[in-house]
């Protein structure tokens, strides 16, 4: 891999100069709450109240401070909360879901450092996903989305300008493992297209399984295209991962499992998504979705899950919403039907409940 250019930075900083700034900050946030019922786990059936089911409760501060020559600094801080209890969602990360700082200009494009989603995971729950990557046919139930994949630690990520509807991403995620630079790193880089009703992304990322007491371990890889096309009537999208290598295709949920069975990742497969929403008058979108696991290794674990779901807008930023998700396993395979912030504990779920932003 080539060395990570410094150029965006210089382009960055040189065009920034030494104006009076002007500055914002913005508090912002979803609640969002629902009744979750469950069926097929190894602990029986479940039904509970759950916090982050279409979209994960979040509380985040945002800012901006003008440098000058069309140059902005820019900051995020996000914790996730769970409404159901109260409590910070996770124990040990004061703002476990974005954390990153940056610059960003309308000619050089951005540069932000920092905890942040990957260009892979975004590309999926911003275009290849009817379900937005929330409810119960969330496509990170069986796309390779989980752990590192998701959200990368010690990333640089620089983005280009839009023009003429193309742009592109490079994330680059220290390993920082003592001895071997190398050892735990991640990049991942993306193409953009989107003008007019078509919207679409071409994603590879790799990641290095190498730590400070295992060298030489085989690589994860994994291609992602997704699109959809906006023929007002009805959305229609699609999306394609090709999985190759360790750690290629982390599994979203380990225990429990369905029928209580524990089995390995795929370490060689695809995934294939289709789906469509159709607007029901001025303020309903129903949304249904069909994703297909195809595992090519000798366990031949594949698995398939059928969804559908509706969202009701009663407001600019509130929805009531439901949604119904399944999936069949096959040869041992165990995925969970879960949701945005919940993994799930078996392969059946229905989901009813409230979102408001702020």
């Amino acid at each position: 891999m080539k060395p990570f250019s410094a150029m965006p930075i210089v382009m960055l900083l040189a065009a920034s100069g030494a104006a009076t700034a002007q500055s914002n900050i913005t508090i912002y946030g979803i609640a969002d709450a629902g009744i979750v019922s469950e069926r097929g786990g190894a602990a029986g059936n479940v039904t509970k109240v759950s916090s982050g089911v279409a979209s994960a409760s979040r509380l985040g501060f945002k800012g901006s401070e003008e440098l000058g020559a069309g140059v902005s600094a820019l900051f995020v801080l996000e914790a996730g909360i769970s409404i159901d209890t109260g409590a910070l969602a996770s124990s040990t990360q004061a703002f476990n879901r974005q954390s990153f700082v940056g610059l960003a200009s309308k000619d050089a494009g951005s540069l932000t450092v920092g905890r942040q989603y990957t260009l892979t995971y975004n590309a999926l729950g911003q275009v290849g996903d009817p379900f937005g990557s929330g409810l119960s046919g969330s496509a990170k139930n069986l796309f390779p989305v989980a752990g590192a994949n998701l959200r990368a630690n010690n990333s640089i990520i620089y983005t280009t300008p839009v023009k003429n509807g193309f742009s592109a991403g490079l994330l680059y995620s220290l390993g920082e493992t003592a001895g071997d630079s190398q050892a735990g790193s991640q990049y991942n880089v993306s193409i953009n297209y989107a003008k007019g009703p078509v919207n679409a992304r071409l994603a590879h990322n790799h990641r290095n399984n190498d730590s400070a007491t295992l060298t030489g371990t085989d690589s994860g890889r994994n291609t992602l295209f997704v699109a959809n096309v906006d023929f007002k009537v009805v959305k229609v999208f699609f999306a394609y991962s090709n999985d190759k290598g360790l750690n290629s295709a982390p599994l979203n949920n380990a225990t429990p499992l369905p029928y209580g069975k524990v089995f390995r990742p795929s370490l060689r497969g695809d995934d294939t998504l289709v789906g469509v929403t159709v607007p029901v008058g001025p303020a309903g979108t129903i949304m249904t979705s069909y994703i297909r696991k195809n595992d090519k290794t000798a366990p031949n674990q594949d698995a398939a899950q059928y969804a559908v779901g509706y969202v009701h807008a009663l407001s600019k930023r509130t929805s009531a919403y439901t949604s119904y998700g399944m999936i069949d396993n096959r040869n041992g395979a165990g995925y969970t039907v879960g949701n945005n912030a919940e993994t799930g504990s078996g392969d059946r779920a229905f989901n009813i409940g409230l979102r408001h932003t702020f």
